[in-house]
């Protein structure tokens, strides 16, 4: 009878590290409390001497290089750093609960020494050597480059430009200003939002503070205290500065953390001019796709919630790992996303499911510690949305919002859904863990999406707000599920004996194959002209790739209309104002509901917003014009509806100083109490 030797070896991964156990226990006499001692007393007089020389930041990258050298994932430095980057951020926010609750909130020293003193004895415990592999391959090129030129176009429109100017790309959206508004509030009570509800309700709008996931805002805030080694943010306009800088850098990780997981996901198979494929597809839909949009729009949330389900569903697609490094990488998965983004919680929950199913031989020794740590770890990760739930969320009415949304590109995800599909359905790839794990993942994420969009359809009658979101991790899914797509394409053979002359035939088939993707999926022309001319144009009119949301971003052609009224706003002494501020600068209703929040958030008091929303129905403040005329009796009503919800008298800066002086008049002889004060925008 014929039998089938690689079948089981096959289910379990597909490269050395996924036979990996957890090793015997080391002998009692190895764990030396001399080194335990050493090694916390080390956490600690570390980040005493970095905050002294104001270089706690650099703590972050000895956090996971320390983890790095624990854990046995991955055989080259970058998937470890990877990792241990993924487990340091679900650290952050599981200890972020302690953090929030204990006397020194997100000071450096308390926080970061905790962390090493953490690692130090967990490495203690287990007796394993700090090591990390320094082996590069060279689609690492490929991973590092996407973040690179990603960062390059999206910084491109804030080079050389001051604060204030920047303001005009951190402003575009009101979803970036409630987003900040979180980041602030955590800095100031210094933890979660939700464990100091009354204390945030100054800096954001309630219920946010009880209801929105904080987990993006929390970690931000954290690495913002080591960047400028104080709890103390410095004004506003700087903060604000600094977290459009983070939620940039965090898209370019999002682009470079599909390309990685896309990679692992083909597992050791994939090489050469194959990987180069790989890498450089998922690569090019990233550049050329909708996707840039989530900056502009202000998702800030939405885009590092899909950075930690990237990676997350990567390594549960290829656990090749031992039993203690899957428990953390579960346990991360599950805490980020689902503290970052809960709406992904459901399809990380699939993925946690079909890989205990699939995988259920491997991790049969020790089942019930392994489900244990995962039960615990999803006691934790749900914490926040069961407690936001039981207090002020409607979740029925809340999942069929509307508002503006960025649509991912459909032939895309359709297309590598079904080459998804084929390439984990064929006999060879079938009988392995990772196809079995790739068709759960596509096939169950596509009902997920189905279902939740069939119920839209049921109540609402169209597809709204979030089922565009969950689209969004649809793609993601597929781009990741793209790795086992590039196992269909011939391996690589290369000729003659010599080691450079290998090189060389990899290096050109390689870059062959990255020039190719390219230009099939993101329409990089190289310089080519487009083929057809305007005779009354000085050059070819754009390639597809020249009118691309991320181009355009680069251009600053998505800068906001605020950059005047910004300008003007903090030129102003607003943290010398402690009541609320009216910012009408403009005849837009919308122009000056933007100018408001920006004052209450440049006064740390985005708070006040909830009743300032009256503003949007507020369309005077610029030159008096005739539709003003017509619709300052309007106006005026709702202006004195907002000022009467207030807790104090507002000041109104009113950009025309016609308007200004009736706004005065008018306001006191109906009794209203305001200060109101011609600010002109010049």
């Amino acid at each position: 009878m014929a039998t089938r030797p690689a079948l089981l070896p096959s289910r379990s991964a597909e490269r050395p590290e996924a036979r990996q156990t957890d090793g015997p226990a080391p002998a009692r006499g190895e764990r030396r409390w001399s080194v335990l001692g050493g090694a916390v007393a080390a956490s600690w007089a570390l980040p005493l001497l970095l905050d002294a020389l104001g270089l706690d930041v650099v703590l972050i990258p000895v956090l996971v290089l320390a983890i790095a050298s624990l854990i046995r994932v991955g055989g080259g430095l970058l998937d470890r750093l990877v990792v241990a980057a993924f487990v340091l951020c679900g650290a952050v926010m599981t200890f972020g609960l302690l953090f929030s609750v204990w006397p020194w909130g997100l000071a450096p020293v308390p926080g970061t020494g905790f962390l090493l003193t953490v690692v130090s004895v967990c490495g203690w415990l287990s007796g394993r050597r700090p090591r990390i592999p320094l082996r590069l391959r060279g689609s690492d090129a490929l991973v590092v480059g996407t973040a690179a030129v990603v960062w390059h176009y999206m910084h491109n429109p804030l080079a050389g430009k001051s604060i204030t100017e920047r303001l005009a790309f951190f402003v575009t959206s009101e979803d970036r200003m409630g987003h900040f508004s979180y980041f602030d509030g955590i800095h100031h009570v210094g933890g979660y939002a939700f464990l100091h509800q009354e204390a945030a309700k100054t800096f954001m709008m309630t219920p946010s503070e009880a209801v929105y996931p904080q987990g993006t805002h929390f970690l931000l805030a954290w690495i913002d205290v080591l960047v400028k080694s104080s709890t103390d943010g410095g004004p506003a306009a700087e903060m604000m500065n600094r977290y459009l800088l983070y939620v940039i850098g965090a898209y370019a990780l999002l682009c470079a953390a599909l390309v990685w997981a896309a990679r692992w996901v083909g597992g050791p198979r994939l090489r050469g001019w194959r990987a180069a494929a790989v890498c450089a597809s998922v690569m090019a839909v990233m550049l050329s796709g909708s996707m840039a949009q989530l900056v502009e729009k202000g998702f800030d949330s939405e885009t590092v919630g899909l950075l930690f389900l990237a990676v997350g569903l990567a390594l549960l697609v290829r656990p090749a790992m031992g039993r203690v490094e899957f428990a953390l990488v579960g346990v991360a998965a599950l805490v980020t996303v689902t503290f970052v983004y809960n709406l992904y919680g459901a399809l990380l929950g699939l993925a946690l499911a079909a890989v205990l199913i699939v995988h259920r031989r491997r991790f049969a020794p020790r089942r019930r510690l392994l489900i244990g740590a995962l039960a615990g770890g999803t006691l934790i990760a749900g914490l926040p949305s069961v407690f936001s739930v039981l207090t002020k969320l409607d979740v029925s009415k809340t999942s069929n919002l509307a508002g503006p949304m960025v649509v991912p590109d459909r032939p895309v995800f359709i297309g590598c859904a079904l080459l998804a599909l084929l390439a984990a359905s064929l006999p060879a790839n079938r009988r392995t863990g990772t196809g079995q794990m790739v068709l759960a993942l596509v096939l169950g994420g596509i009902t997920v999406i189905g279902l939740f969009g069939a119920w839209q359809k049921h109540t609402i009658g169209y597809y709204s707000y979030y089922f565009e979101k969950l689209a969004a991790a649809g793609l993601v899914i597929t781009l990741i599920a793209v790795g086992m797509v590039g196992l269909m394409l011939p391996p690589e053979r290369l000729g003659g004996s010599s080691r450079r002359r290998r090189r060389a035939e990899r290096l050109v088939h390689s870059g062959l194959a990255t020039a190719a993707a390219l230009a099939m999926f993101a329409s990089v022309q190289f310089g080519v002209p487009t083929g057809w001319t305007d005779p009354e144009a000085r050059f070819n009119p754009p390639s597809a790739w020249y009118g691309s949301s991320m181009l355009k971003w680069a251009r600053g052609e998505s800068r906001s209309d605020m950059g005047p009224p910004a300008r003007a706003l903090t030129r102003r002494d607003l943290p010398g104002v402690s009541s609320p501020v009216i910012a009408l600068y403009s005849n837009d209703a919308y122009l000056n509901l933007k100018s408001t929040f920006l004052a209450q958030l440049l006064n740390h008091r985005a708070g006040d917003m909830v009743e300032l929303y009256e503003i949007f129905y507020v369309k005077m403040g610029g030159p008096v014009t005739a539709d003003v005329e017509k619709q300052y009796g309007t106006s005026l009503g709702h202006l004195k509806k907002a000022i009467a919800e207030l807790p104090s008298a507002p000041t109104v800066l009113v950009g025309d100083r016609a308007m200004a002086d009736r706004l005065s008049k008018d306001l006191a002889a109906a009794g209203v109490r305001a200060t109101v004060v011609h600010a002109p925008l010049k």
